[in-house]
């Protein structure tokens, strides 16, 4: 099991390495060609051309400084790391569902409640790998990752405020509340069947 664990660990720390890497190399290729990326690549809330921006948005960061990427730097490296380490399958269940509820409730409900914008940002999926990892223990009753929940909501429970239309101007309160559902859908998706209840 010790053996299982470091192996997992290996694979995502060079996963979270290589998704940093790429991160960056495309952040610096929008900041040299002013923001070509985002006009190209960013959700466009409720217009159908803009739909296959879900699959993009959240691999491009604003263009205009490195503020926006180096404050999703850390949080993603460390909850993708943290998801990684119950095995490929979860892992990939979390992103996947965090990237595309995260997507789909922007082009849905964006700029709702403000000036059209374009969204990106990994900062959704971000939101539902916190998300995952905060509700998953629960529903495998494992101590030790209801433990780890705990520690996390008391280092990153503050950015829950981001889900609150109150969050800001230039910010994706929507992007930050559906993709937090797809990471909370992604622990119910996963969770042990048949098990009888305590």
């Amino acid at each position: 099991m010790d053996t299982r664990l470091a192996v997992r660990a290996r694979a995502g720390l060079a996963t979270m390495t290589a998704v940093t890497a790429v991160l960056y190399l495309i952040e610096l290729v929008n900041m040299a060609t002013f923001g070509l990326l985002t006009r190209m690549f960013g959700i466009r809330p409720r217009d159908v051309s803009s739909l296959p921006d879900v699959l993009t948005s959240p691999l491009v960061h604003d263009s205009t400084s490195w503020a926006h990427l180096l404050a999703n730097t850390l949080p993603l490296f460390v909850f993708g790391f943290l998801a990684f380490l119950a095995g490929l399958r979860h892992f990939l269940t979390a992103v996947v569902l965090s990237w595309f509820g995260s997507g789909l409730g922007v082009w849905m409900f964006g700029s709702l409640l403000g000036r059209p914008s374009i969204t990106v940002g990994a900062s959704g999926v971000i939101f539902g790998l916190f998300g995952f990892l905060l509700v998953r223990g629960f529903f495998n009753r494992s101590w030790g990752q209801i433990l780890l929940a705990l520690v996390l909501f008391a280092v990153y429970g503050g950015v829950l405020l981001g889900i609150l239309p109150t969050v800001g101007s230039g910010i994706s309160w929507q992007a930050h509340l559906f993709g937090l559902a797809g990471g909370v859908a992604a622990a119910i998706v996963l969770r042990p069947r048949g098990r009888a209840a305590a």
